[in-house]
């Protein structure tokens, strides 16, 4: 019987599952048994890996831009700030370490302009890049995708020596032990009856992997905390790994996770997006977000660049 749940998420954090498309069917090729054909829950396994790097990034519209042509009439643009780093969770050690993170400035042209930024004191300074498009939104996708690509960079880069979770899902899809976490659940990639075996999984288990076709990844869900008085996907993430990797890595990859994924989930005391949100990665992006830079500043020396243009 259908009931009525109060989400556990912070309003300003949006939700677990979007309201716009709450679960819709995905389009696409889904491969459910290339594990197995005997969908039930599934016990993580804790392998003793040593190292485990948490992947993330955040960013910000810092301002917007319009470029005033006189006869093409005014073409938006925007100006953003991303980060990106990374967590070293050394498990021989009771603290994390932050061992990568790195600022950059970008401004977004639409319209396909190539008008130069006037020149600030700002450190890193602002890149350009230009897009046909002029809507808003896809003036922040131009934003998003340049921090997904760094953040790519850096999951490639410490993938080499360590068991990578990237948050959000994978960039570059490598020949790598990197997991993809993703905590808002847009589509349901499982036909019906495979997906009460999501509702039924308890705190460190997964279900069977599957495949996503389409996007080239296999996929697999765990559930990291039991919430109160939550619904069925509460405390459920979604992971992912390379098509490229062999069956038998993946596997070990989504036994691994669900092991060690519930071992650092968060309580809605630390944080808003409870448990969704790991404990690492909330760290992380604290630091991050105090990496960027103090948004007023930035906006100054963005109008006071401006105006000794114009002068």
């Amino acid at each position: 019987m259908a009931r009525v749940v109060v989400e556990g998420w912070a309003p300003e954090y949006g939700a677990p599952i979007e309201p716009d498309d709450a679960l819709a069917p995905a389009e696409g090729s889904v491969g459910e048994d290339v594990e197995t054909a005997d969908w039930r829950p599934r016990d993580g396994v804790d392998d003793g890996v040593e190292t485990v790097a948490f992947v993330d990034g955040v960013r910000r519209v810092d301002a917007r831009l319009v470029i005033d042509d006189p006869e093409a009439g005014p073409i938006p643009g925007i100006c953003g700030t991303y980060a990106v780093g990374a967590v070293a969770w050394d498990r021989r050690r009771p603290a994390s370490e932050v061992v990568s993170d790195q600022v950059a400035r970008l401004a977004v042209l639409g319209g396909g302009r190539a008008e130069a930024l006037p020149a600030t004191d700002l450190d890193p300074p602002y890149t350009s890049a230009s897009t046909p498009a002029t809507d808003p939104a896809d003036l922040l996708r131009e934003l998003h995708t340049a921090m997904r690509r760094a953040e790519g960079a850096v999951a490639s880069e410490l993938a080499v020596g360590s068991f990578v979770i990237a948050d959000g899902p994978l960039n570059e899809l490598v020949r790598r032990p990197c997991v993809g976490l993703v905590k808002t659940h847009r589509v349901t990639y499982l036909s019906p009856e495979r997906n009460r075996v999501v509702r039924e999984l308890a705190p460190g288990t997964r279900t069977p992997l599957f495949t996503i076709a389409d996007y080239r990844r296999y996929s697999w869900y765990v559930r990291i905390a039991r919430v109160a008085f939550g619904h069925g996907w509460s405390g459920i993430v979604r992971c992912e790994a390379s098509g490229q990797l062999p069956l038998e890595e993946v596997a070990r990859l989504a036994d691994r996770t669900a092991a060690l994924l519930p071992l650092v989930a968060s309580a809605p005391h630390l944080d808003p997006r409870a448990p969704q949100n790991l404990v690492p990665i909330g760290a992380l992006e604290r630091r991050l977000r105090h990496r960027m830079g103090d948004q007023g500043l930035v906006v100054r020396a963005l109008r006071e660049a401006a105006a000794r243009e114009v002068a």
